[in-house]
């Protein structure tokens, strides 16, 4: 399939599929013509990395881990392919995202705490 049928059926501009390729996510092969041409699985893959992307994945770690995945939720690299590193640049996310949720859990509590203490207590009359 050709660039712009990639597009529609996946909801991503051909601007970003080519910027995919560029980053080394996507390869496409070319025509006679110099046309790209997508094989059926790149529906998929670019599901697959709008989905990396969206939870915080740099196109860096994706093009690392992307050959050992086998779909959604299914990671098997095997372990010689775990440079450190790799090992490091999962690490690094792993620990920001710890750290998100870290400040995300602070923030509920806070606004819980806040919340509790200024709603009308059962039983008390709330303001008029």
């Amino acid at each position: 399939m050709r660039i712009g049928e990639l597009s529609r059926r996946t909801d991503v501009p051909a601007r970003l599929l080519r910027y995919y390729e560029e980053q080394g996510l996507l390869s496409p092969e070319r025509t006679g013509n110099g046309y790209r041409s997508y094989p059926e699985s790149s529906v998929a893959d670019v599901r697959q990395i709008r989905g990396l992307l969206d939870s915080g994945l740099t196109t860096e770690m994706i093009r690392v881990i992307l050959p050992y995945l086998s779909g959604p939720g299914e990671l098997h690299p095997p372990a010689e392919c775990v440079t450190p590193r790799t090992a490091a640049l999962l690490q690094d996310h792993i620990d920001r995202i710890q750290a998100r949720i870290d400040c995300l859990a602070r923030n509920r509590d806070r606004l819980s705490g806040y919340l509790a203490a200024v709603r009308p207590q059962a039983g008390t009359p709330g303001p008029p």
